[in-house]
């Protein structure tokens, strides 16, 4: 079933006038490609305003969020608030989890991840999307980047396998992004900050040509796979840590 684009709110589906086109875009095309791994019942964890929640076709959906800095959780259906340290669920609760744009938000990540294999049962697969090349965002909040390979072997050694993992994004699309977000918050905010009308128009219409050159320039721009935007990651619990 071709999924409902519309029901995603703009900022995770944006225009090609605005700031994170590229990298939303990427991201979206990645969790509609995995989304139809996870099944019964579901934790979001880090769920915010559970963006994606329409894309899922699942008997139970449960959003999980951390009230702390960075983020403001206004006007966000969260329906559980965990502390950091402990994810107020019984052993083997889910049967899946999904959480995109979390993990470089948690200092503690290693124990974390202990904790969502005990709330996951056996068996259950975890949907995971995280940047390797971004901005800083959400200050102070903003504590990690990881490589495809320090995401595979902590959660490896964690109780997970990873069954798929793609690197979501070009590198000039990367390049691109990066670009354009400096640009966004250097030259544009600095120069035309105190006239917010101005600012908007100029804002869009620099970022509309220069997401055009990208997708244009993207075309043509040789591959690689050592420069990316996001990890995205399928894992399945192999065991019970204790």
């Amino acid at each position: 079933m071709k999924p409902n684009l519309k029901s995603i709110p703009s900022q995770f589906n944006p225009g090609i006038h605005l700031t994170a086109y590229l990298i939303r875009k990427v991201l979206l095309k990645a969790v509609i490609k995995h989304v139809h791994q996870l099944s019964g019942s579901i934790m979001d964890f880090g769920c915010g305003s559970k963006p994606y929640k329409s894309l899922f076709t699942v008997d139970e959906y449960v959003g999980v969020d951390y009230n702390g800095e960075g983020h403001s959780h206004v006007n966000e259906s969260i329906d559980v608030f965990y502390d950091g340290v402990h994810i107020p669920f019984d052993d083997n609760r889910f049967d899946g989890i999904f959480s995109t744009e979390v993990f470089e938000h948690v200092f503690n990540l290693e124990d974390i991840l202990k904790e969502l294999n005990r709330v996951l049962k056996t068996g259950g697969k975890m949907l995971i999307t995280c940047p390797f090349a971004i901005c800083e965002h959400e200050q102070p909040v903003d504590f990690a980047r990881y490589t495809s390979f320090g995401l595979k072997a902590l959660l490896e050694r964690n109780g997970f396998k990873v069954i798929e993992f793609d690197k979501a994004g070009s590198a000039f699309q990367t390049i691109s992004q990066l670009f354009i977000s400096y640009f966004q918050t250097h030259i544009i905010r600095r120069l035309f900050g105190k006239i917010p009308g101005v600012r908007t128009a100029v804002s869009y219409a620099f970022m509309t040509v220069f997401n055009i050159l990208a997708v244009v320039g993207n075309l043509f721009w040789p591959k690689g796979d050592d420069l990316y935007m996001n990890n995205v990651v399928v894992v399945v619990k192999e065991k019970n840590l204790n």
